[in-house]
């Protein structure tokens, strides 16, 4: 995939779905000067330069490029603890320019990392053109507190602490949570991700354990905020998700235990929920062989009825919500997959419209970037063209013909 400069394309469509509107576009074209939309419309009604090359899509369904807005890209092929834990640096890298292909080549064009080693130096290859690979938006290391989330409890403290291949840092204090921030910053992170609860994969926690105090939390998002830079935090119980929103965190990663406070809330604060459904149904529902441990099984079935409920409880509130899959590339839980899409229309009962808008506009304004996530003016030309239409069946986002990366053609 290469680009040129002062290069004018203009894509012709069989139907057009921008991200924003809610009824498609027919027989529409696409501007784009040099990777960026300079023009939308209807076939005929907007000009086209006359040195325009032309892509002709005319047999095709046209959307933004998808976003996940909650993945990882360590390089995992497997969820056991010692597995994760051990894992080489190097080697999860390479593995995962192998999950940025497949990605890119599903039609996700840009992703958020959340947590852990490897996505500076993947985003910066990618960047070059090093790899080919969506637009990458990372965390780098989350923070846990002590015995948190992302501490790996069953190991002795001082094995953990200064861990260099640990995808997380444990922080505990106002302090040093402000100190850990702005190491973060100098790094150039796109986020900052905090733990606000247990969870599922952690072995001596529950998710209704409620981590960080209102202090810390508020630490970590003004450190975060004073650069301009959002802040997501993994919630799967009530009391952590309430008490993140109170404190400034942008995006509710997870959502599970979501009540009437946490819906003020969101209103309240404009945040964001990522609810990423498919990690929990995989593992309670889709995926009994899975390989992570029992426990994380069985508190897994326990929170997936109340999981989909919270989201739905969100969703007829009019949170916003947006698509994300929190896969890591195991094979119970492949990156580049579309059941987050038909769990979002089949569950909590949005509409196919709605489903993609979570994946374009809506995953776009989590990632806190107005250059993505719709084809609109102004905006990258990241496009994919599909065979078969979402709207009658929200399956059919699994279609792709041809991606698109600011204009370009990707051929893997």
């Amino acid at each position: 995939m290469t680009g040129s400069d002062d290069r004018t394309v203009v894509f012709t469509c069989g139907t057009l779905i921008d991200g924003l509107d809610d009824q498609p576009i027919s027989d529409a074209c696409v501007v784009v000067r040099d990777g960026i939309i300079e023009s939308v419309g209807g076939v005929g009604e907007i000009a086209v330069p006359e040195e325009a090359e032309e892509v002709d899509l005319s047999d095709e369904i046209v959307l933004p490029g998808l976003i996940d807005a909650h993945l990882h890209i360590n390089g995992w092929r497997s969820l056991r603890p010692f597995d994760m834990l051990t894992l080489d640096v190097a080697l999860g890298t390479a593995r995962a320019t192998k999950d940025l292909r497949t990605l890119l080549s599903s039609g996700f064009t840009s992703i958020r990392d959340c947590g852990g080693p490897t996505g500076l130096g993947l985003r910066q290859a990618v960047e070059e053109g090093e790899i080919p690979g969506p637009r990458i938006y990372t965390a780098w290391k989350s923070f846990s507190q002590t015995a948190g989330h992302a501490d790996s409890h069953y190991l002795p403290y001082e094995w953990v602490e200064n861990d260099p291949h640990a995808g997380h840092v444990l922080t505990d204090g106002v302090d040093e949570a402000r100190k850990e921030v702005r190491k973060h910053l100098r790094e150039g992170v796109d986020l900052i991700k905090i733990m606000t609860s247990g969870g599922m994969l952690s072995e001596k926690d529950h998710p209704d354990h409620a981590h960080y105090t209102e202090a810390e939390i508020a630490a970590f998002t003004e450190e975060a905020h004073r650069w301009d830079v959002p802040v997501a935090t993994h919630a799967e119980g009530t009391e952590g998700i309430n008490r993140a929103l109170r404190n400034g965190v942008d995006t509710i990663e997870h959502g599970i235990g979501i009540d009437d406070e946490s819906i003020e809330l969101f209103h309240e604060t404009g945040a964001i929920l990522v609810p990423t459904l498919q990690a929990i149904y995989r593992n309670a529902v889709a995926g009994p062989e899975s390989d992570v441990p029992e426990w994380s099984k069985q508190k897994s079935a326990a929170a997936h009825e109340e999981h989909i409920e919270s989201i739905r409880r969100a969703y007829e509130a009019d949170v916003p919500i947006a698509h994300a899959s929190d896969c890591g590339g195991t094979e119970d839980h492949p990156l580049g997959t579309y059941l987050e899409f038909e769990l979002l229309v089949d569950e909590v009962g949005m509409s196919e419209m709605e489903a993609i808008k979570s994946a374009t506009s809506v995953a776009a304004q989590a990632l806190h970037d107005d250059s993505i996530g719709a084809v609109e003016p102004g905006r990258h030309a990241d496009l994919i063209a599909l065979r078969e239409d979402p709207l009658e069946d929200i399956s059919a986002i699994s279609s792709v013909e041809e991606v698109y990366k600011g204009g370009e053609r990707v051929i893997l």
